[in-house]
């Protein structure tokens, strides 16, 4: 049911210019073993007994880690006033979003966006960060750098956290208008 399913068949289309085999799932216990797995707006923690069928576990994540770790938080970023938010490519490991980083690419918003504007180009810049990473495979797997600096953690957002309050003005209210679902 992720928004981000919509931007995957992407993701399969450019791994098969370079030679992969993929598999979609929406389900970590369907895992079969193989070198890489990318776990992409994916909401549940994966332990090491999974982790373990890959070589290599991929999590594309938005926000500076260690800074940021947790649930939505380019969502979160954007409720806070930000315009330039990291997107992480960075290895999976058992303890919430604290794997070594990979990659990582700026992703520049215009202060207008709304959650499908800003999601496409999230998606975007996530499938140019896995692509580059199997393209420069396996010399992109040898180069991860551990997270250093203070860490953060974005709490899981609740259905109260897109209410709007009837005594703000939209205009002070327009980040969350931004993030939450306009349907």
């Amino acid at each position: 049911g992720s928004w981000m399913n919509h931007y995957i068949p992407e993701l399969l289309w450019q791994a098969m210019r370079f030679g992969c085999s993929m598999r979609w799932l929406h389900d970590h216990r369907e895992l079969q073993k193989g070198d890489v797995c990318f776990l992409l707006s994916y909401g549940r923690i994966i332990t090491e007994e999974w982790l373990a069928f890959h070589r290599h576990n991929l999590v594309v994540h938005a926000s500076a880690l260690p800074q940021g770790k947790g649930w939505s938080p380019m969502t979160w970023q954007i409720l806070g006033g930000a315009s330039v938010i990291p997107l992480t490519l960075f290895e999976a490991v058992a303890d919430l979003d604290a794997g070594p980083i990979h990659s990582q690419e700026m992703l520049q918003l215009q202060g207008h966006e709304l959650a499908p504007d800003w999601q496409q180009l999230q998606a975007e810049a996530t499938i140019r960060l896995c692509t580059q990473w199997l393209r420069d495979y396996p010399s992109s797997a040898s180069r991860p750098k551990p997270q250093k600096g203070q860490e953060s953690c974005y709490a899981r957002r609740q259905p109260e956290d897109s209410r709007l309050d009837p005594a703000q003005s939209l205009q002070d209210q327009f980040p969350l208008l931004q993030v939450v679902d306009n349907e």
